[in-house]
């Protein structure tokens, strides 16, 4: 499930990784006030798709431009075992050929998190040569996010308009400046 052009990229300590998601003013506001997400407005029965790459989340919000579903970035800090035991207990999004579609039915049962693989993107939002993570948090998995592993969650949709000003006007140099500091997150799939 793990390569080497697969990498987790993210903000981490030895308790905490950080990762994004992108809301609505109602479920943002809801989780703020809570420190975590609330149901309603937010849903546990659907699958929540956690990021732990800053500019992937960029790329899928648009920079909180795209839609009004995803005008405020969430950072969220969680309890590294927490995101280890998601990863522990993850499969694949798409079926591998092996398995027919009945197998594959079956086989996702068995766990209760996603994982997929997509282009990691640069500060222009343009494709890089390795793949970055996204995690889709299902059943079990939303539960013990929302009830056991956040510790913490800012806004942080005024650093995002901000950098992407900064690119707008040309000073890159400056937005640099502004992203996260993200390391390879260490974790063997095996």
């Amino acid at each position: 499930m793990y390569s080497s052009h697969q990498q987790i990229r993210a903000h981490y300590n030895e308790e905490n990784i950080r990762i994004y998601q992108a809301y609505s003013d109602t479920i943002a506001d809801a989780a703020l006030q809570y420190n975590t997400f609330i149901s309603p407005p937010f849903k546990v029965d659907r699958m929540t798709w956690i990021k732990p790459s800053f500019l992937w989340m960029m790329y899928r919000s648009g920079w909180a431009q795209k839609d009004a579903n995803q005008k405020r970035i969430l950072a969220i800090d969680i309890d590294r075992k927490g995101f280890d035991w998601a990863l522990k207990n993850s499969c694949l999004s798409q079926k591998p050929r092996h398995l027919n579609n009945e197998e594959w039915k079956i086989y996702k049962q068995n766990y209760p998190v996603r994982i997929q693989w997509d282009p990691e993107r640069d500060l222009f939002l343009e494709p890089l040569p390795y793949r970055t993570i996204q995690i889709g948090l299902s059943e079990e998995a939303v539960l013990k996010y929302i009830n056991e592993w956040i510790n913490n969650i800012t806004d942080i949709t005024n650093d995002v308009l901000t950098i992407k000003s900064l690119i707008d006007i040309g000073n890159i140099d400056k937005a640099k400046l502004m992203l996260p500091t993200e390391y390879n997150y260490p974790y063997n799939f095996d």
